[in-house]
């Protein structure tokens, strides 16, 4: 994931009405994993992207089964 990536998954999940930080886990290495923080403040954030995923899995239940974030390209 790329930073305009991050952006646009940050931007589904305050509409979905979750507040987090999209950062890879290890900023040495932002081709690794990506995750949902509370705060950008890397010594005490809180890695919440379970929560997240639980809350998006909810709400696509009606929809079908879902697997982690899926943003669709903006036009």
């Amino acid at each position: 994931m790329d930073e305009s990536e991050a952006q646009q998954v940050a931007n589904t999940l305050r509409q979905l009405g979750i507040r987090g930080i999209v950062s890879p886990e290890d900023h040495d290495n932002p081709d690794g994993r990506w995750r949902v923080y509370d705060s950008a403040d890397a010594a005490t954030r809180r890695d919440i992207t379970d929560e997240a995923l639980t809350v998006i899995e909810g709400r696509s239940r009606q929809a079908g089964p879902a697997r982690g974030f899926v943003v669709p390209k903006s036009r």
